[in-house]
C-alpha cells in the first residue's frame, strides 16, 4: 500500500506542472520566446515522463489479486513475474493492451516524439488516427492500463482506475483550452468534428 499510494499521489502531483508546461504563451510572455519555449519543452518532457512512470509503479506495487470467477479456476502461471492470472483476464487483458500500445503508437507517429514530449505541437494534426479521435494517446493509455490491470490482477489499479481517467480527461481539457488560444477557430472547428475519446460509428456527411 505505501508504494501504490506514493506512485498515486506522485501522478496527482505531476498535473500542476503538466498544465503550466501546456502555457506556451503565459510562459513566452512572462520569460520571452526563446527561453519561455525552453522552459514549456524541459517540464512537458519532466512532468509527462514522471507521470508516465508513477503510472508504473501503480502497476507494479505490491497489492492484492482480483480474480473474475466465470472461467472456474483455469488459471496460466507467467513465471517471469511469478504471477497465475485466471485465463478470463488474459482473454480480455491482452486484447486490451495491444490496441491501446497500438493507438499510441499511431497517435507519436502523427503527432511526431519531440512533440508528444514537449507538448509543444507546431499544427493542428488532422490525419490518421487524429481524424477519428482528438486524444488517441490518452485513449491508448487507458486501454492498455485496463488490459494490464487485468493481466497482473492487480486490486489497487483496478480501483483506481476511475480516478486515473479523470485525471486524464482534466489534463485533456487543459491541453485543447491552450490549444485554442494558440490555433483558434481552427482548433474549435476541429473540435466539433473529431471526438474526444470515443470515435463515432458513422462518419460525418
Amino acid at each position: 500500500m505505501p508504494i501504490f499510494l506514493a506512485c498515486a499521489l506522485g501522478m496527482i502531483a505531476t498535473i500542476p506542472f503538466q498544465f503550466l508546461s501546456l502555457e506556451h504563451l503565459k510562459l513566452e510572455k512572462k520569460f520571452g520566446k526563446e527561453k519561455g519555449t525552453k522552459i514549456g519543452e524541459l517540464m512537458g518532457i519532466i512532468s509527462g515522463w514522471s507521470f508516465f512512470i508513477f503510472w508504473i509503479g501503480i502497476w507494479l506495487s505490491p497489492q492484492p489479486r482480483f480474480r473474475i470467477q466465470i472461467l472456474g479456476d483455469i488459471a496460466i502461471t507467467f513465471l517471469v513475474i511469478k504471477i497465475s492470472v485466471p485465463i478470463l483476464h488474459v482473454i480480455l487483458g491482452i486484447p486490451l493492451l495491444l490496441i491501446g500500445g497500438w493507438l499510441g503508437i499511431l497517435g507519436v507517429k502523427e503527432l511526431s516524439l519531440r512533440v508528444s514530449e514537449t507538448r509543444r505541437p507546431i499544427r493542428i494534426v488532422k490525419t490518421g488516427i487524429y481524424s477519428h479521435v482528438r486524444h488517441p494517446q490518452y485513449l491508448g493509455g487507458l486501454l492498455a492500463h485496463v488490459g494490464i490491470t487485468l493481466l497482473l490482477s492487480a486490486f489497487y489499479s483496478l480501483i483506481y482506475t476511475p480516478i486515473l481517467m479523470i485525471i486524464i480527461y482534466i489534463i485533456a481539457q487543459k491541453e485543447e483550452k491552450e490549444l485554442i488560444n494558440e490555433f483558434g477557430e481552427e482548433y474549435e472547428e476541429y473540435r466539433k468534428k473529431v471526438p474526444m475519446f470515443i470515435p463515432r460509428i458513422r462518419t460525418q456527411k
